[in-house]
């Protein structure tokens, strides 16, 4: 059984609920229950601190957006969109104690081969990373913070 831990971000008044000797987290975005894991843990403190901090609207956001990636299928953690239906943010989270390596940021390349995003947010509760994606030169750059939807 987990149990939750701080994270680098703000906290937040999570639902936690106890069934037997499982807890549940409840999920604003999908309305329901779920199994609370370290990843869970990590990806509902990103959604709240994306909504309440830098103003991205919930009905924008998607949680694990399916796609085909060399006829597998995948599934992206998160994905923001604009008010024009454009995906504007893909992010890729990981358990608190998985660190972030090469392969992680190999891993969300490659989702992003398939849809496109101008912005990439990794993170694993601890550490996170963000990362502006210019297609047209076809080059990446680091960048400090996320910008706030009504930045974009």
């Amino acid at each position: 059984m987990f149990n939750p831990i701080p994270l680098n971000l703000p906290p937040y008044p999570a639902k936690l609920t106890k069934e037997n000797e499982t807890i549940f987290i409840f999920d604003d975005l999908r309305k329901k229950k779920l199994v609370l894991t370290p990843e869970e843990w990590v990806r509902q403190h990103w959604v709240h601190f994306l909504h309440i901090n830098k103003k991205y609207p919930k009905s924008l956001m998607k949680i694990e957006g399916g796609l085909r990636l060399n006829d597998l299928q995948k599934r992206s953690d998160l994905i923001i969109f604009n008010n024009q239906g454009e995906k504007i943010v893909l992010a890729e989270f990981k358990a608190p104690h998985i660190k972030i390596t090469q392969a992680t940021f190999e891993q969300i390349a490659n989702y992003n081969s398939i849809h496109k995003i101008p912005l990439l947010l990794v993170s694993n509760g601890l550490q996170h990373y963000y990362c502006k994606i210019d297609f047209e030169n076809k080059s990446f750059a680091f960048i400090k913070e996320l910008p706030s939807y009504d930045q974009l």
